[in-house]
């Protein structure tokens, strides 16, 4: 069977998700298994045209909106976010502490 492409890995991490969560491109990149590559992800998401990629859980790493403030990206991403429940203030979410996945905690610095 053949590796997936580091384009369906991204992909995968983005869909994966939650509904009321965020993540950022970094840890989007880190989840796909290409630390470092934060970039990639914005610019696979900047060319993907599936209508169901829940793009809009994705963020800066500071919790900011990338889109710039006003433009049309900036206020459907804000309302697609909190139509799921995520407080946005002025173009800005509460990013999650850090990443406690069950590997983390399992496999992490003790």
């Amino acid at each position: 069977m053949a590796e997936a492409s580091a384009e369906e890995r991204i992909l995968a991490a983005i869909r994966a998700v939650p509904r009321g969560q965020v993540a950022a491109y970094g840890h989007i990149a880190r989840r796909a298994g290409l630390p470092g590559r934060a970039r990639l992800v914005a610019r696979i998401l900047g060319g993907n045209e599936d209508p169901d990629l829940p793009w809009h859980r994705i963020l800066r790493s500071d919790g900011r909106i990338a889109f710039p403030e006003g433009s049309r990206g900036w206020r459907e991403q804000s309302q697609r976010l909190r139509a799921e429940g995520v407080a946005v203030e002025r173009g800005r979410v509460r990013m999650p502490a850090a990443d406690v996945s069950l590997d983390a905690m399992i496999w992490g610095p003790g």
